[in-house]
């Protein structure tokens, strides 16, 4: 294997092994800590722009196989979104029934570059110290000496004020059918779907039609939808004044509407609530969020470096009535969930679609689906 390095826009370096790709990758340095579930994190859009450091030392036990991409809006579901990934150990050999190939060969034939073979445990403690950053990872051709590479890293531009939701999104419109009648019809806006949401929505016999993030409201009233769905998403909130208008233009004709994750905070946009970029995040499959009406806490999947502002709890009035913060993290006090008080529109930030998990808060799908039956 050949050399390549990680160099981090304060200064700091990490050299190990090539790991996929050779070449260079600039983006975000951000770590995820879940121990599975690799290939849904890889093709989620959430992470466009993203250098991933995965916290699970050993990476590609299970190969890659067709079933479990979650790039919804490509023409293939199992592309890859991150910009780069960062692994200490790379499985040797893939051990699954349903693995159709290796994770290097994945990575190398979708040209992303990565690196192995570093101390994956001391870069995540510094980008807890020092808070997620710009990076870039550099082999082959692409190293240069440490001052040519840090001065690309620092060269590109940062994730506060990036606007990449229209990156990602669908370039056309498309329905996918429920499991058995079609109950009710949702318009879900495709900020960075992920595969698994819509399955979910037909798995309780619900008509979904993805539609672009710059969809108007006329373009979604035409579609005659029983509710409205804000959807996962790469970027800083505080860009996406489209969207926020567009769930304005909902709200104000009362659909029900439910928001996850970028939708959660292009929510809380519209009521009003302002949104900040975090240290280092929330990503991996273990998080833990209270639901402040019941006191239930659920173990989450998450992927956000911007949150809304506010506390456990709190009511504040809106152009649309009463809302209130319905969810946090048991870790931080983040806010993870909105509400309108009485009302049928609500968003969380974290994941209830989670795929691989874990799965405590799919009952959020349900939630959603009554609230589509007492509005019809």
């Amino acid at each position: 294997m050949s050399s390549a390095v990680l160099v981090l826009e304060d200064g700091r370096t990490f050299r190990g092994t090539t790991f996929g790709a050779q070449g260079r990758t600039l983006g975000e340095a951000v770590f995820c800590t879940g121990m599975t579930g690799y290939q849904e994190t890889l093709t989620d859009p959430s992470y466009h722009r993203q250098i991933v450091v995965a916290t699970a030392p050993q990476i590609g036990n299970t190969g890659w196989n067709q079933e479990d991409g979650e790039a919804a809006s490509a023409q293939d579901p199992n592309k890859i979104w991150v910009a780069g990934y960062v692994v200490r150990d790379p499985a040797r050999r893939t051990s699954s029934w349903r693995s159709t190939g290796t994770l290097q060969d994945q990575l190398e034939a979708q040209n992303v570059v990565g690196i192995a073979g570093i101390d994956t445990r001391a870069l995540v403690r510094h980008l807890r110290t020092r808070g997620s950053m710009r990076a870039g990872v550099f082999s082959g051709d692409a190293l240069g000496t440490s001052d040519e590479m840090l001065e690309q890293v620092v060269g590109q531009p940062s994730m506060l004020g990036a606007d990449l939701a229209g990156e990602v999104t669908t370039g056309a419109g498309y329905t996918i059918e429920p499991t058995g009648d079609a109950r009710f019809t949702v318009v879900a806006v495709d900020l960075g779907i992920k595969t698994n949401t819509p399955r979910m929505f037909a798995e309780r016999g619900i008509r979904v039609h993805v539609v672009p993030s710059n969809t108007s409201i006329e373009q979604v009233l035409e579609l005659n939808p029983d509710g409205v769905f804000l959807s996962n998403g790469p970027g800083d909130p505080a860009t996406a004044d489209t969207s926020v208008a567009l769930t304005r233009q909902v709200l104000e004709r009362e659909l029900p509407l439910f928001g996850i994750c970028f939708g959660n905070q292009i929510f809380g946009r519209a009521l009003g609530r302002g949104t900040y970029k975090m240290k280092f995040g929330h990503r991996g499959m273990n998080i833990p969020v209270i639901e402040h009406t019941t006191g239930r806490i659920a173990i989450t999947a998450q992927n956000h470096g911007f949150a809304l502002e506010g506390e456990a709890g709190e009511e504040f009035d809106t152009d649309f009535g009463r809302a209130r913060i319905s969810h946090t993290c048991a870790n931080d006090g983040t806010v993870e969930g909105v509400e309108l008080i009485g009302g049928s529109a609500f968003s969380v930030q974290y994941h209830p679609e989670a795929a691989a998990g874990p799965h405590d808060a799919a009952y959020l799908f349900d939630r959603f689906t009554s609230v589509l039956q007492e509005k019809k």
